[in-house]
């Protein structure tokens, strides 16, 4: 299948904007016309959805209707090259100011300057750069709170920050201090509706988290990440998630460590499939191979490490993996994001979510009050599912290629939960509940072996089985520490084998 770019990754002539872009850019000039200097407004529109073709037509139609200069930010350096193109087709006249600009001695040859946010801020501060009639500040990505230290300059002007998910990177810092206002922009679900975005087809693997610890910043440490998703199970879970909803598709990897990123390559490539890995350690040229190549190769794979959220766009992604958990909101949605792009020939991609992330969030698609997040970021953040309270919810599922091993039994299910409580409002004892779904595994363990050996091993292949009754099990009595499960999982399989041992002898 060959796939040709169209829609809004295909954007060129910098002339025309779709009806929902034009909409927006009606109730920015708004609110610019309105307050003309010293206002801070946010602007929030979905990955995919043009932010920097619509910033780049209000820097043209600011410029042409005031006569004063604008100031783009950004944080990424990919992202300077690309707002700087995109602003030539738009006709406006523009310098980037990298590290080795020290001066601006030729400030009255453009309309437009694109900067790194401590590039900018270190000139501003050794009094090396001035603007001459800079009027409009515009942020890009501005739910990074790296920009706040460079407001202090522009306290006069106008600031428009542009991000797809106005809740701020830092708890402690909400965007409501720095701005005074948000507009929404289209909604995901509108923008696939009018084809504008491709629609994501979710499938999400139950995954406990309950060993990853959260870091300085609010998010799981790269530590305990590793930890978790090195391991052969979690490995191997990727790869049959890969094999059963992805093959030969292309295909993008998220994680969150790069030994746990060099692990997957190991892996794919001993299974035989071609895929590349990539870092932040890599220089230019070597990212710059690996990203030609995947984007030529129709089923490429390429896992990384954060580094391809932002200021990458290759719209032929079919398949998304989100190989960690994360509680950032914002990087779930640029994670995602990398997958939305309508070309022709693509529709549909596919995210897997190894995470419980779209169980934390809700799915990619589904309706969001940014208002009331901008306002009250606080409360959203609580009333985000916890990860205990998701570990409680979750119900094992035997794979197909287990269920194949108890062909022979007709019930494989057991509802600890529900059991629990049936003996409760009976009277019975509660702790008589693991007795009987010791009973259960015994019975269809003996159904499906001819030998006490046959029996062990399909005793090994129930651990996960046994691992998440035991575990439901104890929420049921309200004690679930990691020592007293590790304790009653060693109960419950010794006292099945020994069941096993007394039926086969």
């Amino acid at each position: 299948m060959t796939i040709e770019p169209t829609g809004l990754s295909d954007f060129k002539e910098g002339k025309k904007l779709y009806d929902y872009q034009e909409d927006a850019l009606g109730k920015i000039f708004d609110r610019i016309r309105k307050f003309p200097e010293r206002y801070n407004l946010c602007f929030q529109l979905p990955t995919g959805g043009g932010k920097t073709v619509i910033f780049s037509e209000i820097a043209r139609r600011y410029i042409a209707e005031t006569g004063k200069k604008v100031l783009i930010l950004t944080h990424r350096v990919e992202l300077l090259s690309q707002t700087s193109r995109m602003l030539d087709e738009f006709n406006v006249r523009n310098k980037i100011i990298v590290s080795k600009v020290k001066s601006l001695p030729d400030e009255h040859e453009y309309d437009c300057f694109v900067a790194m946010v401590e590039t900018l801020n270190n000139r501003l501060r050794d009094e090396k750069i001035e603007f001459d009639r800079l009027g409009l500040i515009i942020v890009d990505e501005a739910h990074y709170n790296s920009f706040r230290k460079l407001f202090k300059w522009f306290e006069n002007n106008i600031i428009l920050g542009v991000t797809a998910t106005p809740l701020s990177s830092n708890v402690r810092l909400p965007l409501n201090e720095n701005y005074h206002e948000l507009i929404i922009g289209e909604s995901i679900a509108s923008l696939i509706e009018r084809k504008f975005l491709s629609k994501a087809t979710t499938y999400s693997y139950d995954v406990s988290l309950h060993s990853l610890k959260v870091g300085i910043n609010g998010d799981y440490t790269v530590s305990s990440s590793e930890k978790l998703y090195g391991n052969f199970f979690m490995q191997e879970k990727l790869l049959y998630a890969y094999e059963q909803k992805a093959i030969n598709t292309k295909t993008l990897i998220f994680n969150n460590g790069i030994n746990t990123s060099k692990q997957v390559h190991a892996m794919f490539t001993a299974a035989g499939y071609e895929i590349k890995h990539l870092d932040n350690t890599h220089n230019e040229t070597e990212r710059k191979e690996i990203l030609d190549w995947f984007r030529q190769k129709q089923d490429a794979i390429l896992t990384s490490v954060s580094i391809l959220t932002t200021g990458f766009d290759e719209p032929t992604v079919e398949t998304v993996i989100l190989n960690r958990a994360t509680k950032s909101l914002t990087l779930y949605h640029q994670m995602i994001g990398r997958g939305s792009r309508l070309i022709s020939g693509k529709s549909t991609f596919n995210v897997i979510d190894l995470g419980n992330n779209s169980r934390r969030f809700g799915l990619w698609e589904s309706y969001i009050d940014w208002n009331d997040i901008f306002a009250h970021p606080n409360s959203y953040i609580e009333s985000i599912v916890s990860d205990e309270q998701m570990e409680r919810e979750m119900k094992y599922e035997m794979p197909e290629e287990v269920r194949l091993k108890f062909a022979r039994s007709m019930n494989l299910g057991f509802d600890m939960k529900e059991e629990y409580v049936s003996y409760l409002r009976q009277g019975l004892k509660t702790k008589e509940v693991l007795t009987k779904s010791i009973e259960q595994h015994t019975t269809i363990i003996a159904e499906n072996a001819l030998d006490y050996f046959e029996a062990l091993e399909l005793l090994k292949i129930l651990e996960p089985d046994i691992k998440s009754r035991v575990k439901q099990y104890s929420y049921c009595i309200s004690k679930s520490t990691e020592s007293y499960l590790e304790w009653l999982r060693e109960q419950y399989t010794r006292r099945l084998r020994q069941a096993l041992r007394s039926m086969f002898d």
